[in-house]
């Protein structure tokens, strides 16, 4: 299995590609992504504010992992980096890993971006990784996440009753995964 510590993975897609976060990418844009409440509407970042200290911080501690990749989505014709996609954790007995997203440029949204980085970084998953199974979650009401896992063939395993606390109520918790079928 490739070493996921590689510094040059860098993965291409129509639009965009997938390359490792550096800690240059921790900006006030960035951090402004995070504590902004629309963008953050989903992520659990959201409890608390979040700083250039601690966004930096979390970037160092995924860096140093072995078992973790967090990349930067950057756009082709300009490089602009406009959210992240992780992979991680990445169980290597069971072969599987939980992918998870955030597009924090607004500009960006509704434009299949985050199905076309899901689908690149589960092909590389697949591909480079070796891995069996990657699982996702999502808030239920979090339709626009749901609809891009399901457009790159992600099934819904499950549903997790009142999960997540989301504006003072219980929402479910959709559990989605797919199989690797071209070992």
């Amino acid at each position: 299995m490739k070493k996921i510590t590689e510094r040059n993975i860098k993965i291409n897609g129509d639009r965009i590609y997938l390359r490792k976060i550096e800690l240059s990418d921790v900006s006030s844009t960035y951090v402004n992504w995070l504590n902004d409440s629309e963008i953050n509407q989903y992520l659990e970042t959201r409890y608390e504010d979040q700083t250039i200290d601690s966004v930096h911080k979390y970037v160092e501690k995924i860096m140093g992992t072995d078992n973790e990749l967090l990349l930067a989505m950057c756009l082709q014709d300009n490089h602009k980096h406009i959210g992240n996609i992780k992979l991680g954790p990445i169980n290597l007995i069971h072969k599987n890993a939980e992918i998870s997203l955030f597009i924090g440029d607004k500009n960006a949204w509704g434009k299949g971006i985050a199905t076309e980085a899901i689908s690149i970084l589960t092909n590389y998953a697949f591909k480079n990784l070796k891995l069996h199974k990657i699982t996702a979650g999502c808030y239920a009401n979090n339709i626009g996440s749901i609809k891009a896992f399901e457009k790159v063939r992600f099934l819904i395993e499950g549903n997790w009753k009142d999960h997540y606390l989301y504006n003072r109520e219980y929402v479910d918790r959709i559990c989605l995964a797919i199989i690797n079928e071209n070992k």
